[in-house]
C-alpha cells in the first residue's frame, strides 16, 4: 500500500470512528452522505489517486439506511453498493426537503466546491436537510496539505499558493473550484446563526490533520 493511502485509510477510520461516537447512530438512523465518488474503495481514480473513497459506504454497520448523493450519473456506485439509494445533484443546492434526515454526513468535500459563497451554501443545504450534520475537511495549518502533499506552500495567501502550485505543475488543485482550505474559525463562520456547531480535531500522525464539525440546527421544529 502507498503511505498516501496508509495515511488515509488511518485518517478515514479514525474519523468513521468519530462519527459513530457524536452521531450515535442507530438501524432506524437515515444519513444522508454528501460527496460520494465514481471510484469505488480500492480503486484509484482522480487526481489523488487515492483508493480509499466511499468509506463510508463500505463499512457503515447499516449501510441500507445510507443516501448517496454524487456529481456523476451513480451507474459504477450502483454496481457497487446495490442496497444504497443514490441521487445525482449539487451538494450546494440539494434536491431534498427540509430535515428529510437525521444526519448530514461528508467527508473531506466542503474543500472541493469552490467559493466561500460555494462553501456557505454547502453547510447551509447540510443543516436545512439533516437535523444533525458532520462535516470534515483538512485542516489549513496542518503542515503538509494532503492533497498534493507538499509542505508549508498552502501556509502563504491563497493567491500565492495556487501560483506556487501552477509553477510546480500541478495546475488542477491550484484551481479555487478544486480546492479551497479552511481553517477552524473559517469553518464555523460557515455556519448560520441559528445552528450550534463545535469543531473536533482529527489528528493523523501525531497533529491535528483535518477538522470535524458537528452539529445541529435550532431553529423551530428542528429537534437535536
Amino acid at each position: 500500500m502507498r503511505l498516501a493511502d496508509a495515511i488515509s485509510l488511518r485518517s478515514r477510520r479514525r474519523k468513521l470512528a468519530l462519527f459513530l461516537e457524536l452521531m450515535q447512530p442507530t438501524a432506524e438512523t437515515t444519513v444522508l452522505d454528501v460527496g460520494v465518488d465514481e471510484v469505488s474503495h480500492g480503486e484509484s481514480g482522480g487526481e489523488s489517486g487515492c483508493t480509499t473513497h466511499n468509506f463510508l459506504e463500505e463499512h457503515y454497520p447499516w449501510g441500507a439506511r445510507i443516501t448517496a448523493l454524487g456529481l456523476h450519473d451513480g451507474g459504477r456506485f450502483r454496481a457497487r453498493y446495490p442496497k444504497i439509494r443514490y441521487v445525482q445533484g449539487d451538494a450546494c443546492d440539494l434536491p431534498f426537503v427540509d430535515g428529510e434526515f437525521d444526519v448530514v454526513h461528508s467527508n473531506a468535500v466542503i474543500e472541493h466546491v469552490g467559493e466561500r459563497e460555494r462553501q456557505a451554501a454547502f453547510v447551509r443545504e447540510a443543516v436545512r436537510v439533516g437535523k444533525r450534520v458532520f462535516l470534515t475537511t483538512p485542516n489549513r495549518w496542518f503542515p503538509v496539505e494532503l492533497h498534493t502533499f507538499l509542505p508549508f506552500l498552502h501556509w502563504l495567501p491563497q493567491r500565492w499558493h495556487q501560483a506556487a502550485l501552477r509553477r510546480l505543475g500541478k495546475r488542477f488543485w491550484s484551481e479555487t473550484a478544486n480546492l479551497n482550505l479552511l481553517t477552524a474559525d473559517e469553518l464555523r463562520e460557515l455556519f448560520p446563526d441559528d445552528a450550534v456547531v463545535q469543531i473536533s480535531r482529527n489528528r493523523t500522525l501525531g497533529w491535528c490533520s483535518n477538522l470535524v464539525a458537528h452539529g445541529w440546527v435550532t431553529r423551530a421544529g428542528a429537534r437535536r
